[in-house]
Order: structure tokens, then C-alpha cells, then sequence
């Protein structure tokens, strides 16, 4: 008995310790926040607000049927895994005169699966610019007030990314043309911060209960 007992350990003990380090650290743990504070999409759009929600970011620039391949992309790999949680949501930043073609891309992604969390914001081109500054990151839009990355919010209104990427080092956004690059960076870092909501959750309640 004593042997077998020592046989397990010495299979189960390693094989546990491999799995955590090769899951790497940034699975473990809260999502580090790159930048506090920032503004809320309302000052742009009254209809769309960053506030209590978990939100994926991005900005599809004046020609958003240019974007499909994106958005698409965004929409298999992330929306659709995360798209059950409640207070889960994907913001899509469009320069105003904008609106029908964003409206026509929801209606396509729409034939994929049910897109009542795709929301737009519009603004005005200054009102973009000024926006995406005040993210802070190492990244610029496009001249047509486009990127292929977008950004992981917080409820609190700060963006979380990475702060140690083996790629990177500091990562502030996702590339949507990278399908490898969504399926194992951006996915993991999505799963971190649910699970932070989900446990201080948790927390709460039992504090109440007590």
C-alpha cells in the first residue's frame, strides 16, 4: 500500500507542476490594468456607455464592411464563447455617416449567431481620436480611424492587458486578424477576468450572508 502511495505521488506531483507553469502565470491571478479612468463612450454616444460591463473594444473606422473579415473572426473565436454572461458586451467604435454600413455587418454577423451584445458607438472624428488617446497604449488608428486590435475594459472602465507578454512584453490590444493570436492569448485573458467578477461575486454574497 505504502508503495503504491509513493508511486502516485511521485507521477501525480510532477505532472501537477507541469501543468500549472506550462499554463503560464498570466492564467493565474487578476489581469493587470495598463491604463485607470477611461472616459465612458456616453461623452461620444448617448446610446452606448462602458460602465458595468466587461467589454471588448474596437474601432472599425470609416468603411466597416472593410472589416468583415475582423469582425468575423472576433465573433467565432471570443463573442460567441463569452456572449452567456450578462454583463459581457462588444462595443464597436464607427465614425458617424457610418451607421447603415455597421448596421448591415451586425445583420451578417447576425446569420452566425444571435448578435444582441454587438453594439456601436459613433462619434465624430476628433471625438475618436480624443478617445483613443486617452487609452494610453503603444498602438495608433489607421487613417481611415480603423485597427485590427481591440481591447479588453473592465467594468470599472480600465483597459487590462499584459504586462510580461512573451511576445510584446506590454500587450494593450488584440490582433482580430491573428485567429491563432485570439484563440491563445485573447481567450485565456477573457476567461482571467470573468472568473475575477465571478469570485468577487462570490465574496460578496457570502460577506452578506454572514
Amino acid at each position: 500500500m505504502k508503495k503504491t502511495f509513493v508511486l502516485v505521488v511521485l507521477f501525480v506531483f510532477p505532472l501537477v507542476a507541469y501543468l500549472f507553469f506550462a499554463s503560464g502565470v498570466n492564467n493565474f491571478g487578476r489581469l493587470p490594468v495598463l491604463t485607470e479612468n477611461i472616459p465612458d463612450l456616453l461623452a461620444m454616444d448617448q446610446n452606448t456607455s462602458l460602465d458595468g460591463k466587461i467589454t471588448i473594444l474596437g474601432f472599425l473606422g470609416n468603411q466597416p464592411d472593410k472589416k468583415k473579415g475582423n469582425a468575423f473572426n472576433l465573433n467565432q473565436k471570443i463573442y460567441k464563447r463569452f456572449s452567456e454572461f450578462r454583463d459581457f458586451q462588444i462595443v464597436m467604435v464607427v465614425p458617424e455617416g457610418n451607421e447603415e454600413s455597421a448596421e448591415a455587418l451586425k445583420k451578417e454577423l447576425g446569420k452566425l449567431s444571435e448578435v444582441d451584445k454587438w453594439n456601436f458607438a459613433y462619434g465624430t472624428e476628433d471625438g475618436i481620436k480624443y478617445f483613443f488617446t486617452q487609452m494610453k497604449t503603444n498602438l495608433e488608428l489607421d487613417d481611415d480611424l480603423s485597427t485590427p486590435y481591440v481591447f479588453i475594459i473592465d467594468k470599472e472602465r480600465s483597459l487590462r492587458g499584459r504586462k510580461d507578454d512573451e511576445d510584446e512584453g506590454i500587450k494593450y490590444g488584440f490582433n482580430t486578424t491573428s485567429v491563432a493570436e485570439l484563440n491563445n492569448k485573447m481567450e485565456d485573458d477573457v476567461k482571467i477576468i470573468l472568473a475575477e467578477y465571478r469570485l468577487a461575486l462570490k465574496k460578496n454574497n457570502a460577506d452578506r450572508s454572514k
